[in-house]
């Protein structure tokens, strides 16, 4: 529980590399904060995944490539 009482935002969180870093530390005790860009639909799992190991899951939809 390395990362209990902690938040981590993770980019592009709903597949690939990012799902599998974002799922990481809820194990370790984060609550995980997932952005999305198009596709709100391909959040549901992780965010059950992350829910289900009783933390929480915030999602926003930001396009990182506008800033």
């Amino acid at each position: 529980m390395r990362f209990k009482g902690k938040i981590a935002l993770i980019t592009g969180g709903s597949r690939g590399i990012g799902n599998a870093i974002a799922l990481a530390l809820a194990n370790e005790g984060a609550d995980v904060v997932i952005n999305y860009v198009t596709d709100i639909d391909a959040t549901s799992p992780i965010v059950k995944a992350i829910e289900k190991k009783g933390r929480r899951s915030f999602l926003f939809r930001v396009d990182a490539n506008n800033y």
